[in-house]
Order: C-alpha cells, then structure tokens, then sequence
C-alpha cells in the first residue's frame, strides 16, 4: 500500500470503528490489469499490519460481473444509455478536462446517432455504454452532497461531466457502475476516500437514485502531496509500505505520524489505530483538511 492509500483506510477505519460499525473490505479488481490475486493477498497483509481489521469480506469484483450486468440491463431496458464509439483520441479533442478530477467532459457525440448508424459502426469496432444524464436546467441533473470534510459540493452533470461511461468498449464495467451496486447491494452507508474523487461523488449519487439505491454519506480526506503540491502516487516506491518496512519503519510510526497531521496525537507519537478511536471525530479532520505536504521534514519524523 502506497502511504496515501494508508491515511484513507485509516480514516475510514477509524470512524467505523468510533461509531460501532461495520468495515467492509472491497478488492476493486473489476480491470483485468488489476486481476492479480497475489496483489490482493499483499494489500490485506498491510492492513492487518497496521492493525486496520474489517468484519465483512474480501469481496472481488471480479466475481461480480453477472451483478453489474443485470443492473446495467435494468438502465438499457429504461431507455437510459446509448452506445459510444468515440476515442479517447477524439475524447481528448474535443473536450478540456474539469477541473476536479480531470475528467473530460461528454459532449454527447454519439446520443443522437440512428439505429441504422449504430448498427454500422458497430459492425467496425465494438461500442461503449454511456448513461444519458439531464440537460443543464433540469433539476433532476443538479446533484448536491454534504461532504462530510468539505462540506457542500454541487454538480451540474451535463456541464459537468455529460453523460459518463457505465461499461467500456471492451466489456469491462466501469468503476461508476461497479461500486454504485456493490455500496447499493452491502449497505454501504459512509464511503471515505480521496479528495480526488470528489467530483465522482455526484454521478454516483445519481445513479443511486436511478437503480433504486440510497446513496451513501461521503467523506473526502485531504491529499499527501509534494512540495510542489503534486500529489503523490504509486510510482513513488520510497512511500510504499515494502521500502518502509525495508526501513524498519514500525507500523505504530506509520500510523502516529498520520494521526498527527490531523491533530490526533502530537507529532512524533507512536499509536496503534485502536488507540486513536477515543480522539476521532470528522471535526478534527475538518480543521487539518489542507493537503499533508510529504517533505524532508514528514519523512524524518516518519523514520525516526
């Protein structure tokens, strides 16, 4: 796990368990890419490490492709998608990206197209599925959330995002469709993840809606970035738990050191995870909702 990825499952963790709940542990596999069941075995290996245990799974994806098929069916039989043969070349053309998440917003090439146009392009390439969102003054496209760190967060889908993809051109369900029904089918109630998934939030509450599920609450923790605020990723292998262990880096620092960024502990304190329920609340993440800058400074006290 990459350390951004731990200070989301900290958090999630923690207001599950602060609250009495249940944590459900979701391997995200739907992309055959990401079908690798050793990757999965390493990732619960890290969690339970860290001491962040769940109540309910693993669930795969991977072995839920019959699901998302029949709710994808559900939304084709109610005359709500439409197949797309765009690019991502002609995606990228045609459209800047938003500002939010880099999505590239649809411009609805393909909702018009005959059946006799449909049934020729098809016979060149298979299509895409996009869901048909309302124009720009309906109100019934105009989704609003309560983010629980940021508060409101409004959408207009059609200037937004236009209509978004449910199933790509190779078959694979998109990531929208996959964890709207497996939230909607497990109950899920509180979704806790990235800040950078903020602008997924309202087209996931749309589809809710329209599959008969009640949204979850969200919750959009802060970034770890570096000093020039690019956020970090995977490719950073020096913040991965391998080359922390590696460093003999204990879990207990891990998690202090987290914990302290958002005033949970003082800096430099080693906790576990069960020790930081009685000091949880979203207040606290709310007054240190600035993105953690990871510096010479954040790594030192990490490995001291």
């Amino acid at each position: 796990m990459h350390l951004g990825n731990v200070f989301s499952a900290l958090l999630g963790w923690l207001a599950v368990r602060a609250a009495g709940g249940t944590m459900v542990l979701r391997i995200e596999d739907i992309d055959p890419r990401a079908q690798d069941r050793a990757v999965a075995d390493l990732l619960m290996g890290d969690l339970a490490w860290l001491g962040l245990d769940w109540d309910e799974g693993p669930t795969y994806q991977s072995k839920r492709t019959a699901i998302y098929a029949d709710a994808l069916a559900r939304l084709e039989t109610a005359g709500l998608t439409y197949p797309c043969f765009c690019t991502r070349a002609e995606l990228h053309a045609a459209s800047a990206p938003h500002a939010s998440d880099g999505t590239y917003v649809y411009q609805g090439t393909c909702r018009g197209l005959s059946p006799e146009e449909v049934a020729r392009r098809s016979a060149l390439r298979a299509p895409a599925t996009r869901l048909m969102v309302p124009a720009a003054d309906d109100p019934a496209g105009i989704i609003t959330i309560d983010d629980l760190i940021y508060g409101p967060h409004a959408e207009t889908l059609a200037r937004d995002c236009g209509d978004f993809l449910v199933r790509r051109s190779d078959g694979v369900f998109a990531y929208q469709l996959a964890v709207v029904v497996d939230d909607g089918l497990s109950g899920v109630n509180l979704v806790v993840r990235g800040r950078d998934l903020l602008g997924s939030a309202a087209r996931q509450t749309y589809l809710a809606r329209l599959l008969g599920f009640a949204p979850p609450s969200y919750a959009h923790v802060p970034l770890l970035v570096a000093p020039d605020g690019r956020r970090l990723s995977k490719r950073e292998r020096d913040l991965d738990l391998g080359a922390l262990h590696a460093a003999s880096v204990p879990a207990e620092r891990i998690v202090g050191t987290l914990a302290a960024c958002i005033g949970l502990v003082p800096m430099g304190t080693s906790a576990s995870p069960r020790d930081l329920i009685p000091s949880f609340s979203w207040e606290a993440v709310r007054a240190h909702r600035d993105d953690i800058v990871v510096d010479d400074a954040f790594m030192a006290r990490l490995r001291a």
